[in-house]
């Protein structure tokens, strides 16, 4: 027997309501930046009113903001990625601390640092260094009085211990692409911080997920794709963009047992509210 074809369901047919938010995107990432207006048309023509767009770098920025000038639906997130750290310059967060207070006195495009934290998955940049730099970056966030996005992959107990070290216990800290248990999702939420889901909810295996997002308020829960990665069901395997967080939502509000339009347009609100987005 032949495998069943596998059926790519356009996003649109899902009629949401011109409401929801990515609340953490990578369009300046190939193969989306190629891409970049027929992305943005899609995302829009799905529902997604709002879209959190990160830079990763001084250089990403400067290279990538003016295209996003005139589009009022997309923010940014600013930062390092802790697997950046090896590359970037000897006076980057400097820079990214000018650019950041240069943009609160014009376009006011930036709405958070992130997104910054630990990753030992991949082991070729020290854990002492990404703590070191995670700590700076935290410093320089509370600086410009701006809310974090945080990136923890296997290093959630060291991400959350420094994280109080540094005073942030009820600050305005989203824990992005969070892949963890209800237990885990419980000590985020005791800190009083906000919890982005992305496409691997909706992935057969990951059932943890789906169980952590029953225990999660819903007033601090929020969908993102972290494309081009982590692809929703069913365009799991195809580059992820923003119109397929409908698709996020939808498994969301079967688990939960509300309508997906009214998922959608609770978590679009609480990402505007979090990040200061009218």
């Amino acid at each position: 027997m032949g495998h069943k074809k596998k059926v790519y369901i356009d996003p649109k047919t899902l009629n949401l309501p011109p409401a929801g938010c990515d609340s953490h995107a990578h369009i300046v990432t190939a193969p989306l930046w190629e891409d970049r207006d027929a992305v943005l048309r899609r995302a829009e023509e799905a529902g997604v009113k709002t879209i959190g767009e990160v830079l990763l770098g001084h250089a990403q920025y400067e290279a990538h903001k003016d295209y996003f000038a005139d589009k009022a639906n997309v923010f940014f997130i600013y930062g390092v990625h802790p697997t950046d750290l090896l590359e970037i310059s000897e006076n980057e967060a400097e820079l990214i601390k000018e650019d950041i207070l240069k943009d609160k006195q014009g376009a006011r495009k930036i709405k958070a640092v992130g997104e910054i934290g630990l990753d030992y998955f991949w082991k070729e940049v020290p854990q002492d260094l990404q703590q070191a730099y995670f700590r700076k970056m935290l410093k320089l966030a509370k600086e410009c009085e701006l809310p974090v996005v945080i990136h923890s992959r296997e290093a959630f107990e060291d991400t959350v211990a420094i994280l109080l070290e540094e005073g942030f216990h009820e600050y305005p800290l989203l824990w992005h692409c969070f892949d963890r248990d209800a237990e885990c999702a419980e000590i985020v939420l005791s800190h009083g911080w906000h919890i982005s889901v992305p496409g691997s909810v909706t992935y057969k295996a990951n059932a943890h997920i789906r169980e952590a997002v029953k225990f999660i308020d819903r007033n601090r829960l929020l969908v993102e794709t972290d494309s081009p990665y982590l692809s929703p069901e069913p365009w799991r395997g195809k580059p992820n963009e923003p119109a397929y967080t409908v698709f996020t939502a939808e498994c969301i509000a079967k688990e939960l047992g509300v309508e997906t339009a009214e998922l959608w347009e609770q978590c679009g609100n609480n990402a505007r509210r979090f990040f200061g987005v009218e």
